[in-house]
């Protein structure tokens, strides 16, 4: 089952960029810093999470992931669209399994990867204002100025008629499904006789 590689977009600059919101440039300069520490934390853990006793990381030939890059463009396309676990499973070719295990490896990865080239978001108003170079108290006033500016709020004409939707989702009264008792030894899972 093939899915996006990394040697299908790259020639394609605007496809690439809607997939990871990086340059193929920006993207190459992150390739290494993030191989790094994947093969760091490969050494010592294994793709479920446990810790690595007997064998060392190889890459295996049917591995849906293969390359650095399609480790990377995997990552970044899961942070760009936030896809669900079934939908990145079904556009990099793989088991939603083998999905979940590769989302939960790659993100702390690139998150040293970043940290290791300086990128990484900053989480603390002193780490903010180490990295603008500023005082602490002017990175709290940029903050607080951000905070503040409220969105802006489009006005809804008076004369609106009422949704017709409205009616349609208020709240029923009580349902007509039997409640399922669970302190009997049997439960029913369907209904005695078909809905028409």
């Amino acid at each position: 089952m093939a899915g996006v590689r990394f040697t299908d977009l790259q020639s394609r600059s605007t496809a690439f960029l809607d997939c990871t919101s990086l340059t193929l440039d920006e993207f190459q300069q992150l390739v290494p810093p993030f191989e790094a520490a994947f093969h760091a934390r490969m050494t010592a853990w294994r793709l479920d999470g446990k810790p690595r006793t007997a064998r060392r990381f190889t890459v295996y030939e049917h591995c849906p992931l293969r390359t650095p890059e399609d480790r990377l463009l995997f990552m970044l396309a899961y942070l760009k669209t936030y896809a669900l676990q079934v939908v990145q499973r079904r556009l990099f070719g793989m088991g939603q399994r083998t999905a979940h295990h590769w989302i939960h490896v790659l993100l702390p990865i690139l998150l040293a990867a970043l940290r290791a080239l300086g990128d990484a978001p900053a989480r603390s108003l002193t780490a903010l204002a180490q990295r603008l170079g500023i005082a602490e108290a002017d990175a709290a006033t940029v903050v607080d100025a951000l905070e503040e500016d409220p969105a802006p709020v489009t006005p809804v004409p008076a004369a609106a008629p009422a949704s017709p939707l409205l009616p349609m989702t208020g709240r029923n009264g009580v349902s007509s499904v039997p409640k399922t008792l669970r302190n009997r030894r049997h439960v029913r899972a369907a209904r005695k006789r078909t809905i028409r």
